[in-house]
């Protein structure tokens, strides 16, 4: 398809860099690019992609817009908040350019439907955020001979580079095993510096138009690091592993696979813990209330205490539990919470492993609290 007189008109700073020119346009006007996530990192490649003239974008999301999420994620807005991301992505690139089509899938990729999700498009951005996607991208482009543009971010740190290239190195090859489950913190557990993500994104879509336009020196086999606190890039090389599994040239993987389970993590959630572990933020409260002697304990960082804090919990960060169990009456009655009840629960495992015998895990955490005890607590 050729250029419109009014896409000319649009592109037209494109259209007079000889490294672009009418046919680089073209190209990137009949190309196609699925993005998975249209979160911190879909955000910013989505909206620059739009906005260079991609004529074909796939959005694959199924999460909704958050009020956490407005940071960093750029392409939605506060009247997004409660809608499907895909239409608030949808619409934020409609309005950046309406020359293009793009198609929306509204499901979490995995190894039954990645096939079919990729089949169509040239280059996949890998905007995920936890190990098991990011695999099953890596090996689906690999196995459909297609670019895995990726990038990573985590607190003030990120790194992108182009996977999967016919004679480019993969994901495997960068990280042969994944890391031990719970080993790395999630963005919403460690944090991330809100414009962090659009470094690392905009990287991204200039590696997806550089790789289209056929144009300068992709990082292919070179992973670029990003260190905002320092303000500084750094760049590895990564050379082709002969021994990966899935694009060496003895392969073992000719397929996708269960790839919850190749993470160590469980397809299915494990079942709740016993309710007499367990204590509803109501119930303290009451306890609070009647006096009751127990001892509250909060094991988030300092930090987060200073955001958000029950009046009579004890500060004791996870990361100090083991060496501070001297302090507590193992015989003694105590509660313990977190944010939302995932690092308490295992505050409450070690101690129990101690020798504590009477330890409760505040379901849900400070933001139960907040929703069924005390809305003027806020939440993050």
């Amino acid at each position: 398809m050729a250029l419109t007189n009014q896409e000319i008109a649009r592109y037209s700073r494109h259209l007079i860099l000889p490294e672009v020119g009418m046919e680089g346009q073209n190209k990137l006007k009949n190309a196609s690019v699925l993005l998975i996530g249209t979160g911190g990192l879909g955000a910013p490649s989505a909206l620059y992609l739009a906005a260079s003239g991609i004529g074909r974008i796939g959005l694959v999301d199924f999460d909704v817009v958050d009020e956490s999420n407005l940071q960093r994620q750029i392409i939605h807005g506060t009247k997004d908040i409660g809608r499907k991301k895909l239409h608030s992505a949808r619409d934020s690139m409609h309005d950046i350019n309406p020359y293009m089509q793009i198609d929306l899938f509204e499901e979490a990729l995995e190894s039954s439907n990645a096939m079919r999700i990729l089949k169509d498009y040239d280059i996949v951005l890998d905007g995920t955020d936890n190990f098991p996607t990011r695999y099953l991208t890596n090996d689906a482009c690999v196995l459909s001979g297609k670019p895995n543009v990726y990038g990573s971010i985590f607190r003030f740190e990120g790194q992108s580079t182009v996977f999967a290239t016919k004679d480019g190195p993969c994901y495997r090859c960068l990280y042969p095993e994944p890391p031990p489950p719970g080993l790395v913190p999630s963005c919403a557990e460690g944090g991330v510096m809100g414009v962090l993500p659009g470094i690392i994104g905009v990287i991204q879509a200039t590696e997806t138009v550089k790789l289209i336009l056929g144009a300068g020196n992709p990082l292919i086999g070179r992973l670029l690091l990003y260190d905002a606190l320092g303000m500084k890039f750094r760049e590895l090389k990564i050379r082709k592993d002969p021994n990966c599994p899935i694009c060496g040239p003895n392969k073992t993987i000719t397929e996708l696979i269960d790839y919850h389970q190749f993470c160590g993590i469980p397809s299915t959630p494990p079942p709740p813990p016993p309710a007499s572990a367990e204590v509803e933020p109501l119930v303290v409260k009451q306890w609070l209330s009647e006096g009751r002697k127990f001892t509250f304990i909060d094991v988030r960082e300092p930090h987060e205490y200073q955001i958000a804090r029950i009046e009579g919990t004890q500060l004791l960060p996870l990361g100090e539990v083991p060496k501070r169990l001297g302090e507590f009456d193992k015989n003694a009655e105590i509660v313990v919470h977190c944010k939302s009840g995932m690092r308490s629960a295992k505050a409450q495992k070690a101690m129990q492993e101690a020798g504590f015998t009477n330890v409760l895990n505040m379901k849900g955490g400070i933001l139960a609290w907040s929703d069924k005890v005390d809305p003027k607590i806020p939440k993050y």
